[in-house]
């Protein structure tokens, strides 16, 4: 799962929050954070509040966690079995939790905000083959457990597997946009020497589309080996990596931050002035990207992330972290250009909002919320926000949406 989940992959600890926040860097013209006026008034506004409703890991473990949430409020996760070893993906709707069940394997997720508003959902599964690379997927579940793993898609009450490339094993679904294509990655059976062992084979970004049932590749950019779709937006617009096959996910593996146009032509977006990391995580249908990736000065793929915002008018702009803090993730974007991710330094990681230049620890707009807001998955276009909170009085990891207070300021 994603707090377990972003960045298990990157070893995200969640901890307790403190109150503060900080101006970020980001340039104030028009086209990248609305004009100047916007972001003076946004310093002299008081804050919008949030009601926070939490759901209990009711799966039967102790952590849970949403990761993405539509315009009508269903919410998507995963939730731990009893135990805490294995983990279903999970729908929230109306507060009741569905359990999304598996491919036949012990562990599924939806690790990105994997859905469309028409019911369409997308993630990933194991399956009850054994003898898969130590791959991807394994990086967002409670434990390794060497069962190969694909991408799925799920509606009605059914899950479906989607395939992966020929000679292929693995495969990974990120995103779906509401004309139902689906985007994410899978191996195919090329030996690849830049992957690191025991990685083996190359693997190409996939759009899968449900409609034609086809797949049609996410290629790399020249002089890359491989390549990953991370979100899609409904003009058919896709983001992702493209790099080394490296650990098949992170480091050299999102050496280049990508935008493909709906013609299949590849678009560098450019990068914080790191080596490795640049990993673009939602795009709205603006074609506004945001994510996170290495800023100048850290060595190599070492992990010293910082979110950032890509615009077409005002490239890509470092949003910088909380007082304190180390690194920072962008993990979220609604149509509006609020932003949602997370700050991590010595006091943990804390849910950030990202508002008209402004960066804000989610904590401080949920005074009457007793417990801490982790990280902040996903935002739809009401405002409302997902993610994963830490209960005081139980230590639960528990899925959590932030509702506007509407009149309270």
């Amino acid at each position: 799962m994603r707090s377990l989940f972003l960045f298990v992959l990157v070893a995200i600890v969640v901890g307790m929050a403190a109150c503060t926040e900080q101006s970020n860097p980001l340039s104030t013209d028009k086209d990248s954070v609305g004009n100047e006026d916007d972001v003076a008034l946004s310093k002299k506004e008081a804050k919008t509040f949030y009601d926070i409703t939490t759901f209990s890991a009711s799966l039967g473990g102790t952590a849970s966690a949403g990761n993405g949430l539509d315009n009508q409020g269903r919410v998507v996760g995963s939730s731990n079995l009893p135990g805490d070893d294995h983990a279903h993906a999970a729908l929230w709707r109306n507060g009741v939790l569905v359990d999304l069940g598996t491919l036949g394997g012990p562990n599924s997720s939806v690790a990105w905000p994997g859905q469309n508003d028409k019911g369409m959902i997308v993630g990933i599964s194991e399956t009850p083959a054994l003898g898969g690379e130590n791959w991807a997927c394994r990086f967002f579940f409670p434990s390794s457990t060497g069962h190969q793993c694909v991408g799925f898609v799920w509606q009605d009450g059914v899950m479906t597997k989607l395939p992966t490339w020929p000679g292929g094993t693995n495969g990974f679904a990120t995103g779906v946009n509401n004309r139902g294509q689906v985007v994410g990655w899978a191996e195919n059976g090329v030996e690849d020497p830049t992957c690191n062992s025991p990685v083996v084979h190359q693997f190409r970004g996939v759009l899968w589309d449900t409609r034609t049932s086809t797949m049609k590749e996410l290629s790399p950019l020249s002089g890359d080996s491989t390549s990953s779709g991370t979100a899609i937006n409904d003009r058919g617009q896709v983001v992702g990596i493209s790099g080394d096959c490296s650990n098949a996910v992170g480091g050299f593996s999102a050496r280049n931050a990508v935008l493909w146009e709906r013609d299949g032509t590849a678009i560098d977006i450019g990068n914080l002035g790191g080596k490795a990391w640049h990993t673009p995580m939602d795009i709205n249908n603006r074609g506004d990207i945001v994510g996170f990736g290495n800023p100048a000065g850290v060595p190599g793929d070492a992990f010293g992330i910082h979110a950032f915002l890509w615009t077409r008018h005002g490239g890509i702009k470092d949003l910088g972290v909380l007082e304190g803090d180390a690194t920072s993730q962008a993990l979220g974007i609604n149509e509006h250009r609020q932003v949602v991710g997370l700050s991590r330094g010595p006091e943990g990681d804390r849910a950030v909002l990202w508002e008209r230049g402004v960066m804000t620890n989610l904590n401080d707009l949920a005074p009457d919320y007793d417990g801490t807001l982790l990280y902040a998955g996903h935002i739809n276009n009401r405002g409302v926000i997902t993610g994963a909170s830490r209960d005081q009085e139980t230590n639960e990891t528990l899925t959590f949406i932030a509702t506007p207070q509407r009149g309270r300021r």
